[in-house]
C-alpha cells in the first residue's frame, strides 16, 4: 500500500476518470490529494464519500507524496515532473514528454510488464492510438514476430480534449439547424466531415501523432525493427479511437490461429462474426476498458499478413485504465 498518492490534472477529462477508477477498484492508500492549474485549485471534489478541496499544482504539493498519477499538457509534465521525483515520488505520466526518454519506461500492462523494475521515479503511459494497437500486435509478435504494420486510424474528437467534443457537438447542431458555427479547436468542421490530420507535421510528410505510433510500437514492444506505416485520422465520433490494421508477421499466422491469440490473450475481447454483422463499433468498446478485435481475415496482398479492426475507448485503456493499471503493477513488484 502507498501511505501517500495524488491525482494530478484531477479536474480534466482523464483525471475524472482516474478518480473513478481509484475508488471503483478500491485502490488501496492512506491519504489523496488532487491537484491541478490555478485555474481549478479551490474546487470541490468529492472522493469515496468524503469531500477534497482540489489543491494548485506547485512543487511542493507533492512533498510527502510517495505516488502521483498525472495527466497533463507536456510542457507541465516536463517543469513538474523532475520536481515530483526529486521529492521521492514516482510519477505515471499521461503526457507524451517523457515517453521516449531511454531511462523512461512506457508500459502496457498487459503486453510489457517487466519493463516498469527499469524506473527511476518516472513511467510512461503510450498514447492512446498506439496502446490499442501494441495491444493486439503482442500476441501476434510473440507467435510469428511482426515485420510490418500499415494503420489507419479514425480517431474520436474525445481525444482532442473536451473543446474538441464540443466542436463536434455545437457544430453538428448548428449544421443541422442552417447556421454558422465558429470551430473552437479543430482547423476544418469535424462535423459530417473527417480530418486527415492529427498532430503536427514531422517526417517526411507524416505528423506527431503518426510517427508516435511508430517509436512508441518499438519501444514497447522492443523491437527496432518492426516497420510502421500509419495514417491517422479525426472523425466525427464521440469517443472511442477505432483502427485498421494490417499486419506482416515473419511466420505465418493463420485467421484461425489469430483469432485464437487473440481471445487467449488479457484485455482483448474478440467481436467477429460477418454472417451476423457482429464487429467492434465504438458504441461497443464505450466506457469498457478492454480493447476490441472484428473483421479478422487474410490479407490477400501478402502470403504472411492478416487484417483486422480494434477499437478501444480512447479515455479509459487508451489513457485512465493504462495508467491506473500500471499503479496496481507497481504494488504487486
Amino acid at each position: 500500500m502507498f501511505d501517500n498518492i495524488a491525482v494530478v490534472g484531477a479536474t480534466g477529462a482523464v483525471g475524472s476518470i482516474i478518480r473513478e477508477l481509484l475508488e471503483e477498484w478500491d485502490f488501496p492508500f492512506r491519504t489523496i490529494k488532487f491537484l491541478a492549474s490555478a485555474r481549478s485549485a479551490g474546487k470541490q471534489l468529492i472522493f469515496k464519500g468524503q469531500q477534497y478541496t482540489v489543491e494548485e499544482l506547485r512543487p511542493e504539493a507533492f512533498d510527502g507524496v510517495q505516488l502521483a498519477i498525472a495527466s497533463t499538457p507536456d510542457e507541465v509534465a516536463r517543469d513538474f515532473i523532475p520536481e515530483a521525483v526529486r521529492r521521492g515520488c514516482i510519477v505515471i505520466d499521461e503526457s507524451g514528454y517523457w515517453r521516449m526518454d531511454p531511462k523512461v519506461p512506457l508500459i502496457i500492462p498487459e503486453v510489457n510488464p517487466e519493463a516498469i523494475r527499469k524506473h527511476q521515479g518516472i513511467i510512461s503511459s503510450p498514447n492512446c492510438s498506439t496502446t490499442q494497437m501494441v495491444q493486439a500486435l503482442k500476441p501476434l509478435h510473440d507467435a510469428g514476430r511482426v515485420r510490418r504494420v500499415v494503420v489507419s486510424t479514425y480517431q474520436a474528437t474525445s481525444g482532442a480534449g473536451v473543446a474538441g467534443s464540443r466542436d463536434l457537438e455545437n457544430g453538428t447542431r448548428a449544421l443541422l439547424a442552417g447556421q454558422e458555427y465558429q470551430q473552437e479547436l479543430f482547423p476544418h468542421r469535424i462535423a459530417f466531415n473527417l480530418i486527415p490530420q492529427i498532430g503536427s507535421p514531422k517526417y517526411k510528410g507524416y505528423t506527431s501523432e503518426e510517427m508516435k505510433m511508430v517509436y512508441e510500437t518499438r519501444k514497447i514492444l522492443d523491437d527496432e525493427t518492426i516497420q510502421v506505416c500509419a495514417t491517422c485520422v479525426r472523425v466525427p465520433v464521440m469517443n472511442c479511437h477505432s483502427e485498421s490494421i494490417v499486419v506482416e508477421t515473419e511466420r505465418k499466422i493463420s485467421v484461425e490461429e489469430a483469432r485464437a491469440l487473440f481471445a487467449a490473450t488479457p484485455g482483448l475481447v474478440v467481436v467477429d462474426d460477418l454472417e451476423k454483422k457482429l464487429y467492434p463499433m465504438p458504441i461497443t468498446a464505450d466506457r469498457k476498458h478492454e480493447t476490441f478485435i472484428g473483421r479478422i481475415r487474410e490479407d490477400i496482398s501478402s502470403p504472411n499478413g492478416l487484417a483486422f479492426w480494434c477499437v478501444s475507448d480512447n479515455l479509459r485503456k487508451g489513457a485512465a485504465t493504462n495508467a491506473v493499471q500500471i499503479a496496481q503493477l507497481l504494488l504487486r513488484q
